[in-house]
């Protein structure tokens, strides 16, 4: 069921996000959605002119912004809401992040090159972000252009991808999680902040540090939760498109345990993900309940 809040979506400042800030705020008014943030990959871009947007929408606004970072060599993504978006460390994180990423775009070419597949820059750079990381190049990018080459209709490789298959649910997203996450064939390490550093700058920064969809990232190390609640996360992304109900409900007593803030969010992208809807995040509680939480927490 489509809920009104929304807490995870990302717009063109995300390497494979789809819509513009504007356009993001425009599809919440459609879908009914009244809280909102866009929380791009390791970079605020997107809060002034969504923040503005939403306001003249008539949508609550949530400030964010979602950081990858390591724990216990686990890498992990945070979401930090209710941040002071104009904060200099953000820009600083998004240059490291960027600067990484440009190398380990090259290195993720050649490592698919290396599973058989022929493909160009020119036809990374045809398919990939216009408006931000033209020349980063994601996993994503690489399933759309492999996914669209009549030469490999019928590479065993791409069947679980296509209409049908195993993974064709969200093809380029789940290929990336198969091939290029960490601990896969084709992955290019990047060196990310610690867990501990970005709770930090968040907290520093006026924000609040959720822990994002934690099945997705902590697949077989569920046991590393209650240390990462040490470190001082704030809240927890028990509902998530990432999540099966197990998981949701998992997270969610958890949250109720530690006594931290519980989010939902889609991770909608657009065409990157395309079975995901905005406001489509699993959550089976009241929303009151965590619009309440929201404001305990002084986000709204």
């Amino acid at each position: 069921m489509k809920k009104h809040i929304d807490l995870h979506m990302h717009s063109i400042y995300s390497d494979d996000g789809e819509f513009t800030p504007s356009q993001l705020v425009y599809q919440c008014k459609q879908a009914g959605i009244r809280i909102m943030s866009i929380s791009d990959h390791n970079c605020v871009k997107s809060n002034k002119e969504a923040e503005v947007e939403a306001h003249k929408a008539g949508i609550q606004y949530i400030p964010a912004i979602e950081i990858d970072c390591t724990y216990k060599d686990v890498n992990l993504h945070v979401l930090g809401y209710g941040i002071n978006y104009e904060s200099q460390e953000f820009a600083m994180i998004e240059e490291n992040v960027v600067t990484q990423e440009l190398k380990a775009s090259q290195e993720r070419l050649k490592l698919t090159h290396q599973l058989g597949f022929q493909i160009t820059q020119d036809e990374l750079k045809a398919v990939s972000n216009k408006g931000y990381g033209k020349n980063i190049w994601t996993g994503e990018m690489i399933a759309e252009v492999l996914l669209q080459k009549e030469k490999y209709l019928n590479n065993e490789l791409l069947k679980p991808y296509r209409s049908g298959g195993l993974r064709s649910d969200n093809p380029y997203v789940n290929f990336y999680w198969d091939y290029y996450s960490q601990g896969k064939l084709c992955y290019a390490e990047i060196k990310f902040p610690t867990l501990e550093e970005i709770i930090g700058i968040i907290h520093k920064n006026g924000g609040k540090a959720v822990l994002a969809h934690p099945g997705n990232n902590l697949k077989g190390k569920f046991e590393l939760f209650d240390d990462i609640v040490l470190c001082g996360i704030d809240g927890v992304e028990a509902f998530s498109s990432y999540h099966n109900i197990t998981n949701a409900y998992n997270f969610y007593v958890r949250s109720q345990k530690y006594s931290l803030l519980v989010t939902c969010g889609s991770d909608y992208h657009g065409k990157t993900k395309p079975s995901i809807q905005l406001g489509e995040s699993g959550c089976f509680i009241d929303e009151k309940e965590i619009e309440t939480q929201l404001l305990n927490f002084e986000l709204l």
